[in-house]
């Protein structure tokens, strides 16, 4: 048989394998089966492990990326770090732009990493269903059609992956953040492109869709601030108060616990509201990223401490309740007459209210 019957024979497979059996035993049923048992299988398994080396490659490269884009150069203001035990920098939790800056960057790879997976492996898909002999030309025509249905009927679903989009590229949260997403508040712990996992502080995990957000509140951008109302009576000397808040704050600015995680020297803002229990004295603190709810109860603790030492009275609202006999049960009265009697007003406990 000639060098054409040859082409003739494998030309449906388009196979190496094929043109070398058919060379070698002169059967066009043994030639065809070769291609199919062993050239297809081999081809498609050479396409896979393309793409796996290609996925880690660019991997790899965005892992790179996103490491540098990590480490760049920050205003002095807002990053600080300590020598570790083998003389290297290291970051510390009061660089709040850093660990900022990681998180971006770590949210960005991860995004990117997605988006390379689900390219190669369309490829992939694509040549490989090229590979066994179909015309791919169609089936592209048709994820176009298919691609346009879905966008019309899947509005809701575009509209998660546009917010998601946007979300990344704008930056306004990522891995670690504290954020209040209207729908559900605490912490992320994974962001993609149509949904939001947080984890709140009953340790609930909620999933929320990245279109479905109206708006965010970043409780960990930067840097954040603890603002405490103090309550205190009346009776007492507001400039004899305000210079003790002031004390208390200096003194927890400079202690070395938290030296890295207090930014600024804390301010007492004054007289914030008068109540019907108390006066309201505002003092405020700058803190690092997540660092707030800390920096306040340890605050409050010294506040407390202080003030029952220098005799500082701090009010609880108080309930006046009024004892009186129900109508048609006259109580007997000391003089006997039988009147109904009412009890001067009581103070009990703390309540919300009168």
């Amino acid at each position: 048989m000639s060098l054409f019957d040859n082409a003739t024979v494998c030309s449906g497979v388009q196979s190496n394998s094929c043109d070398l059996v058919y060379n070698v035993t002169r059967n066009d049923t043994l030639a065809v089966a070769a291609a199919w048992v062993i050239g297809k299988p081999i081809a498609i398994l050479g396409l896979v492990l393309l793409g796996v080396i290609a996925r880690w490659l660019l991997h790899r490269l965005i892992d790179r990326v996103t490491s540098r884009a990590s480490e760049g150069v920050m205003p002095n203001a807002l990053t600080r770090s300590k020598l570790g035990r083998a003389g290297e920098r290291v970051l510390v939790s009061g660089s709040p732009a850093t660990a900022r800056r990681v998180q971006r960057a770590k949210t960005m790879g991860s995004l990117l990493k997605s988006v390379v997976t689900g390219v190669i492996f369309t490829m992939i898909l694509i040549m490989s269903i090229a590979e066994l002999g179909y015309d791919v030309a169609p089936l592209i025509a048709s994820a176009g059609v298919i691609g346009v249905a879905l966008g019309f009927g899947a509005q809701s679903l575009v509209k998660d992956f546009l917010s998601g989009i946007f979300m990344i590229f704008e930056d306004q949260y990522g891995v670690g953040d504290v954020i209040d997403a209207e729908y559900a508040s605490g912490t992320v712990e994974a962001v993609s492109l149509r949904v939001t996992r947080l984890r709140d502080v009953d340790g609930t995990v909620w999933y929320v869709r990245n279109g479905e957000i109206l708006r965010i509140g970043n409780m960990s951008q930067n840097w954040a601030r603890s603002v405490l109302d103090i309550r205190v009576g009346y009776s007492e000397d507001l400039y004899r108060v305000q210079n003790l808040l002031k004390e208390i704050a200096h003194d927890l600015w400079e202690d070395d616990d938290f030296k890295k995680v207090i930014i600024e020297e804390p301010e007492v803002w004054g007289v914030q509201s008068l109540d019907p229990e108390g006066v309201v004295v505002r003092v405020t603190l700058k803190t690092a990223p997540l660092e707030q709810w800390e920096v306040a109860r340890e605050m409050r603790e010294r506040i407390k401490a202080r003030f029952d030492h220098e005799g500082i009275e701090i009010p609880l609202p108080q309930r006046v309740v009024w004892h009186r006999e129900q109508p048609g049960r006259a109580a007997a009265s000391p003089n006997g007459t039988g009147a109904d009697t009412t009890k001067a007003p009581d103070t009990a406990g703390a309540s919300e209210g009168r």
